[in-house]
């Protein structure tokens, strides 16, 4: 038994660690600010001495509500220890050890959490500090803001109250700030202060230190679970489950006037590059006679970082040498916080520094030149949603404005254009030239049209994954969604803003798909350079290139040497195939048929569905083959030498049919009014026989091969027609025809016959051996849990993650945003849609299990996917460790989806992955 307890004990876990015991590679059980301060410490750097609590204390708080027993315990012998190093105990009546009690999550969360300083302070040890310091001002300073960011953070005190008497103090004085308040200013404060306290909680302002320290703690904890914290989370798709740390560090005064022979001080933030462009030299902020939160919180005009060298060169030149020292150790650019108490620089903090997409490219490329980092690392320093952030155009951020409201930013861009509210004016004044934006409540395949001739989209309704922003992602549209304060009305041709502005038909409006924001008028665009680069409009090897865009582009190289999964695109025309080609694209993962029958092709399909007879559907058919096969050698030129996957007609027949009511309304009147409607009255039929209750789930994909006869047939002869022309023209035609919706390998066999006798046909017609390979599309569970037995009749796996999510999850993706999607995300059921990142656990499963067993059946078994998941940063990372071959995503998510595959091998290799 003693052995038993000896070992459980040596197997308890620790739960604070002083600053000298920990390291930056420890920031999972320290977080990002203390694992930095230990690093600091180790490095020599002037840190003030202190320790931290760890995550782990953090979760045992938040899981039982109480701190772990063996936490106090340490706390009390770290603190001893503390107090002893610095030779006064916390709260020491004539000589106070006061210190500050600071959050820290791994991840940078800045504002999100809570911070105190000046804990220790009390009735009994304010006059102490006043004595040690010499300046009575100071102490009282102190004290209040101790009461004040004590009241607020801890007490849970409307932080207004005590803004309220600090103005109210200023004014009685005539004082421009807190500065100008004297002792007994502060002192007459400090005493409404604690009146405040003891009103709006019940109980006098704490006077023990330990008491104070105790609960300071607990409020970090608890801010953890914030509301300000968790929706931070969401948006930065931070997990909920790391906890904070909490950093006990002993305070150093920025807000201490000068002692007799040496210089005041106070507090700054500094870059050791510019966070906004890159660029080396002096960024940052100061502020004299302040302490450490007064720079963020705004109380006071900065002045610029280089003014420190006017003000005292010596710790300026102290402080440049500590910059120069963390961003060689930390080889990146670090953001810091500092104090200078009396001439005595100190460091409060250290980070990798966030900055933005221009700053990230620049500072890889800069750091590789430098030999700091490879190239491997340079790929782990910038994102995918970085470089669409670059790619996209934006608004003059320096412009006026006047907004309108604002909705979810569904599809980054900037786009102006005169409103309209239907497709057809769209068409008809874009081809008028007239720039235009396609307003709707929420769009559907009938809009297409005028999506395409749209600058951008605009929906009250609807969300990230509603139509309109699937399909504006794809076309590289800039598209907002939900604007739900801005009632549209179709009928009437205007919307009204919450404000009353009326924006009629014809006038100007500008959308921001980065932020969402909606404006009236016209907001001048900045184009983007980088996008011109990816058009091969710019070259980057040219004397005067832009700067960034030889950075983007000698990333992009490093990317595209290092990735092993291709890069493919979703295109439907030889326009969009040439733009992805431009873009990078290594073939077309797919084709959707069924955009190649829209518009005056419409007809051709109803006389289809209408035909009674066979010679009737043979017309039909006979109609579209030609326009098909045309389709085709125009996709098939635009991308020669690579592979193009034309997936076969997906969507449910009732799709090419008129509106159920419009046409029943259509044919009542021409009743009432006796007059011929015999084709409206058949086409209404029609709409009635295929109408489904759940036409996602009903007649589509496979089952229209195998209950509309020729219908597959007909495209299959057009691919190969089209292929053999290609070939005889000189060309290389790669064409690979996928089945959609398959369920059972018995539906693939019986379509894969049909298909291989046709190619055949075709073939021995033309003396042309084509090659063609048949495979499927991986979207429904079942089919993914019999992939082994699919695979051999498939040549390849294109996995249609969007219907596979529908299916696993059971529910639309049209229709969940508007009902309990938002719900769900605010609850932390879903950290992010599953129809953005895929699914690992769910979808994801179902991905791996099914290559596995294709590939188990098939060695060779080619694999990709071609969901809205193909151009998501997080969701290429895991098809790159699933093993499939490619990805294929919308034109403009091809740069996007190269430089994650990159990143994805090179993941690891780098000499410091992040």
């Amino acid at each position: 038994m003693p052995e038993q307890r000896e070992s459980s004990k040596t197997e308890s876990p620790k739960f604070v660690y002083d600053f000298t015991e920990g390291n930056k590679d420890l920031k999972d059980l320290l977080g990002g600010k203390g694992a930095n301060l230990a690093e600091m410490t180790n490095l020599g750097l002037p840190v003030p001495p202190g320790f931290t609590i760890t995550t782990e204390a953090c979760k045992v708080y938040l899981a039982s509500g109480n701190e772990p027993a063996q936490m106090r315990e340490e706390v009390s012998a770290h603190l001893a220890a503390l107090e002893e190093r610095m030779g006064k105990r916390l709260g020491q009546a004539d000589d106070p050890l006061l210190v500050s009690v600071r959050s820290g999550a791994k991840f940078s969360m800045p504002g999100m959490m809570d911070t105190v300083l000046n804990i220790g302070l009390s009735d009994a040890s304010v006059a102490g500090l006043a004595a040690q310091a010499g300046d009575e001002r100071f102490a009282w300073d102190s004290y209040r803001r101790l009461i004040q960011m004590f009241g607020k953070t801890v007490l849970g005190v409307d932080g207004d109250l005590f803004e309220e008497a600090l103005e109210e103090a200023k004014r009685a004085r005539g004082a421009a700030s807190d500065v100008d308040l004297g002792a007994g200013e502060l002192k007459e404060l400090v005493a409404e202060f604690k009146t405040i306290v003891a009103k709006e909680t019940g109980r006098d302002f704490p006077q023990d230190a330990r008491e104070q320290m105790d609960l300071a703690i607990r409020a970090v904890f608890d801010s953890w679970n914030g509301e300000r914290a968790k929706l931070y989370r969401r948006q930065e798709r931070i997990p909920g489950d790391l906890g904070t740390a909490v950093n006990i560090c002993s305070m150093v005064f920025g807000n201490l006037g000068p002692a007799a022979g040496s210089l005041g001080g106070g507090t700054g933030v500094a870059f050791t590059r510019d966070p906004a462009s890159g660029q080396q030299g002096v960024y940052g902020d100061y502020l004299q006679n302040a302490q450490g939160e007064d720079v963020v919180a705004g109380i006071r005009n900065t002045v610029p970082l280089a003014e420190l060298e006017r003000i005292d060169k010596s710790s300026y030149d102290e402080l440049l040498r500590i910059m120069e020292t963390l961003e060689t150790h930390y080889r990146d650019l670090c953001d810091i916080e500092f104090t200078i108490e009396r001439g005595k620089l100190w460091m409060l903090q250290t980070r990798v520094g966030k900055r933005t997409a221009a700053a990230a490219f620049r500072i890889a490329t800069q750091l590789v030149d430098q030999g700091l980092i490879d190239e491997a690392e340079a790929l782990q320093r910038v994102t995918g949603a970085q470089l669409a952030q670059l790619m996209f155009p934006r608004f003059d951020e320096h412009a006026k404005t006047e907004l309108l409201g604002r909705g979810i930013a569904a599809s980054p861009g900037a786009a102006v254009g005169k409103a309209v509210f239907d497709s057809y004016t769209a068409v008809k004044w874009s081809r008028s030239g007239e720039k235009v934006i396609l307003v709707r409540r929420e769009t559907n395949p009938d809009d297409l049209n005028g999506m395409i001739a749209a600058e951008g989209i605009l929906t009250s309704r609807g969300g990230k994954t509603s139509h309109a922003a699937v399909v504006a992602r794809g076309m590289g549209k800039t598209c907002v969604c939900g604007a739900e304060e801005l009632q549209v009305d179709t009928k009437q041709r205007h919307m009204t803003a919450a404000d009353g502005t009326v924006v009629e038909e014809g006038d100007l409006i500008s959308i921001d798909g980065s932020t969402g924001k909606v404006y009236l008028g016209e907001v001048p665009v900045v184009p983007s350079p980088v996008v011109e680069y990816f058009e091969g409009r710019t070259d980057p090897a040219a004397a005067g290139a832009d700067e960034l865009v030889r950075a983007v582009h000698r990333v992009m190289t490093y990317a595209d040497s290092t990735r092993r999964l291709w890069v493919r695109a979703n295109a439907d025309n030889a326009e969009d195939a040439a733009r992805a080609r431009r873009f990078g694209a290594q073939g077309i993962g797919l084709c959707r048929t069924e955009h190649m029958f829209l518009g005056e092709r419409r007809e051709l399909v109803e006389r289809l569905i209408l035909a009674d007879t066979d010679a009737e559907r043979e017309e039909a058919l006979g109609a579209l083959l030609p326009l098909q096969k045309a389709d085709f050698v125009e996709l098939f030129e635009a991308m020669d030498g690579l592979p193009v996957t034309v997936r076969l007609l997906d969507p449910p027949l009732h799709e090419f049919l008129p509106d159920i009511t419009d046409l029943s309304v259509r044919v009542a009147l021409a009743e009432a009014r006796h007059e011929p409607h015999e084709n409206d009255l058949r086409l209404l039929q029609a709409v009635h026989k295929l109408h489904e209750q759940n036409p996602m789930l009903g007649l589509r994909g496979v089952r229209l091969g195998l209950v509309i006869p020729g219908l597959f047939a007909m495209q299959v002869r057009a691919i190969a027609e089209a292929a053999a022309e290609r070939r005889a023209g000189g060309g290389d035609p790669r064409a690979e025809i996928m089945i959609p919706l398959v369920g059972t390998v018995q539906e693939l066999e019986i379509v894969r016959e049909e298909a291989e006798r046709v190619v055949a046909g075709v073939e021995a017609a033309t003396g042309t051996a084509l090659g063609l390979a048949l495979g499927t599309m991986i979207e429904l569970p079942r089919a993914a849990l019999t992939a082994g037995q699919i695979a051999e009749a498939a040549e390849f796996f294109s996995f249609g993650t969007n219907d596979l999510t529908q299916t696993v999850w059971g529910f639309s993706r049209d229709d969940v945003e508007a009902s309990f999607f938002t719900a769900y995300l605010e609850k932390g059921i879903f950290g992010v849609s599953p129809f953005e990142t895929i699914d690992k656990d769910g979808v994801g499963s179902l991905v791996r299990s099914a290559v596995e067993a294709g590939r188990a059946t098939r060695p060779d078994l080619k694999l990709g996917v071609c969901g809205e998941h193909g151009g998501d940063p997080e969701s290429v990372h895991f098809f790159h460790e699933a093993g499939l071959d490619y990805v294929s995503c919308s034109p403009f998510r091809v740069p996007v989806a190269r430089l994650e595959a990159g990143r994805a091998a090179a993941r690891g290799a780098g000499s410091d992955s992040r």
